[in-house]
């Protein structure tokens, strides 16, 4: 018997149900996307938007185990997040202007830690 995929193993998807919302509204199938384990360490590790092989990429990653990176780059992949080229993966353009977006809560976070 198969188990069946549960809510957060699926791929989330702009109009189904993701965790915290009924409605899969866009912002909150994103944050289910970058709340995955590892999701945000990707997009950290490729920043800088050189290409990055597998094995770098879960050495950089420092004990994200095969089986999660994978399912991770699946997952960023299907959101064109991610590409890959033969030198390895990179951000696509929306991936970069996604870690671009993000940047602003570095600001906001350093101040919430001051205080």
């Amino acid at each position: 018997m198969v188990a069946s995929e549960s809510e957060a193993d699926k791929m989330p998807t702009v109009g189904t149900p993701v965790r915290g919302s009924q409605t899969g509204r866009p912002i909150m199938v994103l944050l289910d996307l970058l709340g995955r384990r590892w999701a945000l360490r990707v997009l950290w590790e490729l920043r800088d938007g050189r290409a990055v092989t597998f094995r770098e990429l879960q050495t950089l990653c420092g004990g994200v185990s095969a089986s999660v990176l994978n399912d991770r780059l699946r997952e960023l992949r299907e959101a064109g997040v991610l590409a890959t080229e033969p030198t390895g993966y990179h951000l696509s353009t929306d991936g970069l202007d996604l870690v671009t977006a993000l940047a602003p809560l570095q600001v906001w976070v350093q101040r919430w830690a001051d205080h």
